[in-house]
């Protein structure tokens, strides 16, 4: 879900949820927001959008459109690591 926020610090907050899949509610979903960052960047007229996902734990997420890529920057919890032979 999402919607434009109103509060000034951010252009959109969202909430995600996939409990079919296992997830009850995600506290900030990268992968969400590289879709959502360009459906808010094309609809706002900005490149760069600043998304809070509304969460109990909640974070914010700075997207930049890239056109062809989409980045992702803002605080982050490494919960998994590993390395490809």
């Amino acid at each position: 879900m999402t919607a434009a926020a109103d509060d000034p610090r951010y252009d959109f907050v969202s909430r995600f949820f996939a409990p079919r899949v296992g997830i009850d509610e995600d506290p900030v979903c990268g992968s969400a927001h590289c879709a959502l960052g360009p459906f808010w960047s094309q609809r706002l007229g900005k490149p760069r959008v600043v998304g809070y996902q509304a969460s109990p734990r909640g974070g914010v997420v700075h997207v930049d459109d890239r056109g062809d890529r989409v980045t992702l920057a803002g605080p982050a919890v490494t919960i998994f690591e590993g390395r490809l032979l």
